[in-house]
């Protein structure tokens, strides 16, 4: 391990904002470990590979000998972050919440050393406060302060409401660094503001405040908006590793270096063909959640399906009919249901168009095309998904 004077460097790479890293050397220049916290609120049951690339860093700051704690936002989740949101994000219920937290500990262990981490419930500190504490805490933060945010002035000027639990959330967020006495914390980009109320929460209670360290964003397979299962963009690590590659071999070329950078932290080859390379990120990416065996399975199977077009010798999710439906919505039906996808009707009928979708190894671009529950074979919804028809 490395003497901490000598981290700096290393910590710091591939971050998008240090603040600051003087403090952060300082810091390090103690010789001690740092406390570094990383908040995950369990809206959802699932961690995709965007959250990994900030998972990634915190152990990184495992394997350097500084101390992780994993924030689960049992609290926050149920008001949800706003950052980043043109409306208010859906209420969850506490039991929802908690639930969800079951499986984003499990999950986010594929990435973290467990027996390192040091897993807090943010419920701990915020479900006693009365309402004289809360009211102490906001004394601390101004509402122009609040208002600074991007996504609230924008909200703003839309005459879109923004209420005032959602102004408590970096509030709450900021109060977890003060209970926990973090060094540093870790967040995406978009995280900025509200790592900045903890070092101002931090420094209200005398405490030295936190250094904030920001990573990038992953963009999702659309190639366009960051990651995120609401916007049916994203690769679970916990999906099958035939979904997880299938998945991955769907986004564009000028996308992929970005997902060897930020997900593996290197450089793609250059060298090699860019469906090779895609080949080998989706492989070594699928091997790293599951196993390698499991990633020279799933890309056999990609390549016996797609490369080798021989759609019946694989084993394809399947699908009966039990009405007449035409093609542009059985199409909705079959992304939404098989593979988790959801698309527009007019996405469906672009595909379509566009000469993307077979059926019977035929291309099929009649959006008007009826099935009927007594047909049966294999429909290619696009370049990676199909569905096996029938009884």
């Amino acid at each position: 391990m490395a003497p901490f004077t000598d981290q700096l460097e290393q910590l710091i790479s591939g971050c998008v904002q240090v603040h600051s890293k003087a403090e952060l050397q300082k810091k390090l220049s103690l010789g001690k470990p740092l406390r570094v916290k990383l908040g995950v609120d369990p809206t959802s049951s699932d961690i995709h590979l965007g959250h990994t690339v900030v998972l990634e860093k915190l152990r990184q700051f495992q394997e350097l000998g500084h101390h992780a704690l994993l924030i689960i936002g049992d609290y926050t989740a149920m008001i949800g972050d706003p950052s980043g949101r043109s409306a208010t994000r859906p209420h969850l219920s506490l039991e929802q919440v908690l639930e969800h937290a079951k499986s984003y500990q499990e999950q986010a262990f594929k990435v973290l050393l467990r027996e390192k981490t040091e897993v807090r419930f943010n419920s701990e500190w915020l479900a006693p406060m009365r309402f004289a504490d809360v009211i102490k805490l906001n004394a601390q933060v101004t509402l122009q302060q609040l208002l600074q945010r991007e996504d609230f002035r924008n909200r703003l000027d839309q005459g879109h409401p923004i209420h005032l639990h959602e102004i408590q959330y970096p509030v709450m967020q900021g109060w977890d660094s003060v209970m926990v006495q973090a060094d540093v914390e870790l967040g995406g980009t978009d995280q900025l503001f509200n790592l900045l109320v903890g070092r101002d929460l931090q420094q209200e209670e005398k405490q030295a405040p936190q250094i904030v360290m920001t990573m990038p964003l992953l963009v999702g397979l659309d190639g366009v908006q960051k990651m995120s299962k609401s916007l049916g963009n994203f690769v679970g690590v916990s999906e099958p590793p035939e979904t997880m590659f299938g998945k991955l071999m769907s986004i564009s070329d000028e996308l992929m270096e970005n997902y060897y950078q930020l997900l593996l932290s290197e450089k793609g080859d250059l060298s090699l063909h860019p469906m090779e390379a895609k080949k080998l990120l989706s492989q070594r990416i699928v091997a790293r959640y599951h196993t390698a065996q499991a990633a020279q399975e799933a890309r056999s199977e990609f390549e016996l399906r797609f490369s080798k077009r021989d759609l019946s010798a694989v084993n394809l999710p399947h699908y009966v009919l039990e009405e007449p439906q035409d093609l542009v919505s059985l199409g909705v039906t079959l992304f939404q249901t098989c593979f988790g996808i959801t698309k527009s009707r007019g996405e469906m009928r672009r595909l379509i168009e566009g000469g993307s979708v077979t059926w019977a190894g035929e291309k099929v671009t009649d959006v008007k095309k009826i099935f009927s529950p007594h047909c049966e074979g294999i429909l290619k919804l696009d370049r990676q998904r199909a569905v096996g028809l029938g009884s």
